[in-house]
């Protein structure tokens, strides 16, 4: 694991794929595959639950006061971002299919991450409570943002065939866990605080689940036959590009904007970020019966290619932190 850290690898990210090359060895078929899609669902139902337990209402509301902050996160993920997805329909068909298209879209359009984004903004000296706040209220309100934005911008373009009820299954299995967690939070959140090995196991093992069901569809229709070795590559690049493009709009904002350093941090961080958690359930409810691997496959490479840029990013400011914090005495002095 220190090998990998040194190299900024993500050990998860690579279960996750890890995961898809059991799915292409050994796919789920017949009442397998009915078992692990039950044991999917349930999954992400107890982890929204967790969610939701974790998250104390006092600290909701108290964050929700630093408003500006907040807007100009959510205005990154649900605005900026779907409008530099928007801009690369150019790519399609030529570089990429209609289904990895539509991927790039639909990645653009998810919520931003919980837990990366505030270990990152930790790591980077950040302002951690408004980094839990403007993550959590993008993975709440996404809920409903995220399936309006396909409907508005995919499906009355013909990128995706998408039911309005599928809203409704995503309330269902994501919001109601969510609620539930925290009417039960006073009871169960000195629990989770004390032992944090289930959450964890529950966070990480919910994606991978969902990972692994959604690729043994895919080799159960033949998907991975419609698409090439370049055009995974061109994915790759694409993501690349979108992540460059988020991160520079994000600092030049908090700069431009006047925010202090440390909510600066949680700018780049918070706006930069797209939630696999997320993103991947919703997928399968909203793209049900279509090519839903090789949609979320846009969304699993700019996971890793985030995890990665965004690792070194944090290490950069801890390390201006560190100089800074080092220089003061000397400066004191002179």
């Amino acid at each position: 694991m220190k090998f990998l850290a040194r190299f900024y690898i993500d050990g998860f990210v690579l279960a996750i794929f890890g995961a898809v090359i059991v799915a292409t060895l050994l796919p789920a078929s017949g009442s397998a595959e009915t078992v692990v899609d039950w044991a999917t669902k349930g999954a992400i139902a107890l982890l929204f639950f967790l969610y939701g337990a974790r998250l104390a209402p006092s600290e909701t509301l108290a964050g929700l006061k630093h408003w500006r902050l907040h807007a100009v996160v959510l205005a990154a993920t649900f605005v900026v971002f779907p409008l530099i997805g928007l801009s690369l329909t150019v790519l399609e068909p030529t570089i990429l299919t209609s289904d990895l298209y539509t991927g790039v879209l639909f990645l653009c359009l998810v919520p931003s991450t919980v837990q990366s984004s505030i270990a990152f903004t930790s790591i980077a000296k950040g302002n951690v409570a408004g980094a839990i706040v403007s993550a959590s209220f993008s993975n709440l309100i996404g809920v409903f943002v995220t399936p309006l934005l396909v409907l508005l911008l995919m499906d009355t373009t013909g990128q995706a065939s998408v039911d309005p009820s599928s809203v409704v299954d995503i309330m269902l299995q994501i919001l109601l866990p969510f609620v539930v967690g925290q009417f039960l939070r006073p009871l169960i959140s000195g629990w989770l605080l004390r032992h944090p090995g289930p959450t964890h196991l529950v966070d990480r093992g919910s994606i991978l689940l969902v990972v692994y069901a959604a690729f043994s569809e895919g080799m159960n229709e033949h998907i991975w036959s419609t698409v090439s070795a370049w055009q995974i590559l061109a994915v790759v690049l694409v993501s690349v590009g979108i992540l460059t493009a988020i991160l520079s709009i994000t600092a030049f904002a908090g700069k431009e904007l006047g925010f202090s350093l440390p909510d600066r941090i949680v700018i780049i961080f918070c706006g930069s970020k797209k939630s696999l958690a997320t993103g991947v359930p919703m997928a399968s409810v909203l793209f049900a019966g279509q090519a839903v691997p090789l949609i979320v496959l846009p969304l699993m490479i700019f996971h890793q290619i985030q995890l990665i840029a965004c690792a070194a990013i944090a290490q950069r400011f801890a390390r201006k932190h560190e100089q800074a914090v080092a220089a003061r005495p000397a400066e004191a002095v002179a």
